[in-house]
């Protein structure tokens, strides 16, 4: 591959990619007829594409409206530190795309999920509530969809800690939390429910399942004959 060859952004997502899903509102059961689609994928870029100066991009935004995606090795790296948004990718059930390197990812699932999940996604619900007060105090009231979405994210994780397992779809609460979307639901009510969540959450964690650390052993070694193979094929 000489420098000119190596390929846009758009290539990498069109000719290299593995694993396609749908995320956003659409994979955790909440969609209404406004919702957008939102598209997260995962390229493998040929091995010997890194030898050369100019390296493939970790990431690649687009090239549709709301689709994002990853090289193999960045969102594994990623899975691994328990992060929510890679965690809930890999657990949509809207896969659009998965060859057979993708299937082998989807199989490695239960290698990424780890306690390390608490941490990740407390500290991320905490974040977004955060900003939920920051927007009672200045506007006397939250953005509702991103309660909505909060209060799914601290369903989410109280449960995977309950069962090991990540289920993002909370189709069974759907009205529940679009109700809360409407700003149907008053915030004293959302924020009880938050904290409610919140310590059901940390009880789950002190008798959880899930291990300590994630499986990266499994995770390094499939990441090393994945780009074993596609060296060996390389022109």
């Amino acid at each position: 591959m000489r420098l000119h060859d190596v390929p846009s952004p758009e290539n990498w997502v069109h000719e290299h990619t593995v694993y396609a899903c749908v995320m956003g509102s659409r994979a955790f059961g909440l969609a209404t007829d406004g919702s957008d689609t939102d598209r997260r994928g995962v390229y493998l870029a040929p091995t010997s594409s890194y030898w050369h100066f100019q390296k493939p991009p970790t990431h690649v935004e687009g090239p549709l409206d709301e689709q994002f995606s990853w090289e193999l090795e960045r969102f594994c790296e990623l899975a691994l530190r328990a992060n929510p948004n890679i965690l809930e990718c890999l657990h949509s059930p809207l896969v659009e795309h998965c060859d057979a390197t993708g299937r082998e990812l989807l199989a490695l699932r239960g290698a990424f999920l780890s306690l390390k999940a608490y941490e990740t996604f407390g500290r991320y619900a905490l974040g977004q509530r955060k900003k939920l007060d920051a927007d009672v105090r200045v506007h006397g009231a939250p953005r509702w969809k991103h309660a909505m979405h909060l209060l799914r994210l601290l369903m989410s994780c109280r449960d995977l800690l309950r069962t090991g397992e990540l289920v993002i779809d909370v189709g069974y609460a759907r009205e529940e939390l679009l109700a809360v979307k409407r700003g149907e639901v008053g915030w004293a009510e959302v924020e009880a429910r938050m904290n409610r969540l919140g310590e059901e959450a940390d009880e789950a964690a002190l008798h959880s399942p899930l291990p300590a650390e994630p499986d990266t052993a499994r995770v390094a070694d499939f990441l090393y004959r994945t780009r074993r193979a596609s060296a060996l094929t390389s022109p």
